[in-house]
């Protein structure tokens, strides 16, 4: 048995954690925090986890838990707060020598400078930085096996850079890159805003962030990684344009991405099948990433870890069209935070991540 803790539980990604870790054959909850809770049972707080197993059964999850003001000492963490708090609070783990998964973007960014100019804040740490690994299973798999803290992906940025990656690596797209990602309302989190609130949000689609969104340098970090590690490097050419929305929906990432062909030196561009065959291969051995024939839909993913990547080409314009899909809390959030814990400690990583999507 491993024990974890969660810092700010009563957060979206704090309660889909919980969520997936009451399943979890391995790991147990026996710590959970939140000043806004502090002395509540945590069954108090959400009375959903009461359905949580029985009397005769082990409880990962115990509704009696009482929610604490700090974390207390666990095997791992999961750290669930916002920028700059979340860095703090990481600092204080890392020295009691608890493994850590932060979900926020406070070690995600390697260049401190690019990390201070998008989220105006002096970072409260930087020489993590330099050994806090990104916690893309799909591209760092085994660095994140040997970390001690693993920097969470966002859920905008995981769904972009898994429909573009394959391109990337192999070099068949042009640097510049248009993403049009649309979220559900829960990726702004659980506080309260003018913009999320049922009669603002209810019936409309509204685009934002449009002059830049601070996911779009992990994007190009990323990417530019890919191209690089691929050694198709794009490090001085990479122009993305990235244009979140949020739909009037619960959960779910869709993005499409666009990008020219690269021709080759006969100035012929991959057709359809090639691009798809292409992506079937990259993805072939990953658990989680299904390349599909067809567009996916967001309720294919609705509460799974899973994501679904679709490539086709437009053969009028030799332009490469790729859609992704997740669920936001889950395989972009608390779902792929539970991922990289099973590999910080040595278990198959899908360990407790094995249903299915709810649907319809």
């Amino acid at each position: 048995m491993i024990s974890v803790s969660i810092v700010a539980v009563t957060s979206y990604t704090g309660l889909e954690l919980v969520r997936l870790l009451a399943q979890h054959p391995v790991f147990y909850v026996s710590s959970v925090s939140a000043r806004s809770a502090v002395g509540k049972q945590l069954g108090e707080v959400f009375p959903q986890l009461h359905a949580i197993g029985g009397a005769n059964t082990v409880r990962r999850v115990d509704p009696a838990l009482l929610v604490t003001e700090e974390p207390e000492q666990t095997d791992v963490a999961f750290v669930c707060l916002p920028h700059a708090a979340a860095a703090e609070s990481v600092l204080k783990l890392l020295t009691r020598g608890i493994k850590v998964v932060d979900l926020s973007a406070d070690f995600r960014l390697r260049n401190v400078s690019v990390y201070e100019e998008w989220y105006k804040h002096v970072h409260p740490a930087p020489w993590l930085l330099e050994t806090a690994v990104y916690g893309l299973c799909e591209r760092y798999r085994e660095r994140i096996g040997s970390a001690a803290l693993i920097a969470n992906p966002s859920c905008h940025v995981t769904a972009s850079i898994l429909a573009l990656i394959p391109a990337f690596a192999h070099g068949v797209i042009e640097p510049q890159v248009i993403i049009d990602s649309k979220s559900g309302v829960s990726g702004a989190g659980r506080s309260l805003s003018l913009t999320t609130h049922y009669a603002e949000v209810n019936e409309d689609v509204s685009a934002y962030s449009l002059t830049g969104h601070r996911h779009l340098p992990e994007i190009v970090q990323e990417l530019e990684a890919a191209a690089r590690d691929g050694g198709h490097p794009v490090d001085d050419a990479l122009r993305i344009t990235f244009v979140p929305h949020l739909i009037p929906m619960t959960r779910g990432i869709l993005a499409t991405c666009y990008a020219d062909l690269k021709p080759d030196v006969h100035g012929r561009v991959p057709t359809a099948e090639e691009m798809y065959k292409l992506y079937e291969q990259y993805y072939a051995n990953e658990p989680f990433v299904h390349v599909v024939n067809q567009a996916p839909h967001t309720k294919w993913t609705y509460g799974s870890n899973h994501c679904f990547v679709y490539p086709i080409v437009d053969a009028r314009t030799h332009r490469l069209v790729v859609v992704s899909c997740l669920d936001n809390l889950v395989k972009g959030a608390a779902g792929q935070a539970v991922q990289n814990a099973n590999r910080l400690c040595g278990l198959p990583e899908t360990t407790g991540l094995s249903s299915v999507a709810v649907y319809p």
